[in-house]
């Protein structure tokens, strides 16, 4: 029973040792004090503006939700080609009727205004 688990010991011992070693690698040879800048909340060079607690908008919420639906539909979409010629005609009308309410859902949102991100 140990051949057969032996490898994943050595994998997790060598991972390990890398994070390790690499963690006290980086406090022997890192610098001590950082720079001032480095401790910036922004190091891409830029000043910021502003507070970091803005809040953001619902909208960029919905938009995100909604990407997050129409992209499962191209999940379901690829096992369904997959298999296609064993489903024959039933498969095709399944998958047809699973697009069309997908692209109901789509034309409403679309009617609704939640694409838009200025109103």
């Amino acid at each position: 029973m140990f051949e057969r688990w032996a490898p994943i010991g050595i994998f997790f011992i060598l991972v390990s040792g890398f994070g390790i070693v690499s963690l006290i690698l980086s406090y022997a040879f890192g610098v001590k004090k950082p720079d001032p800048r480095k401790l910036a909340p922004y190091e891409c060079g830029m000043n910021p503006i502003g507070t970091a607690r803005e809040r953001f908008s619902v909208k960029f919420y919905l938009v995100a939700m909604l990407f997050l639906l129409f992209d499962i539909e191209a999940v379901f979409l690829f096992p369904w080609a997959v298999v296609y010629r064993d489903l024959k005609l039933f498969g095709f009308f399944e998958m047809l009727l699973f697009i069309l309410a997908m692209l109901a859902g789509y034309i409403y949102v679309w009617k609704k205004g939640a694409l838009e991100w200025e109103r």
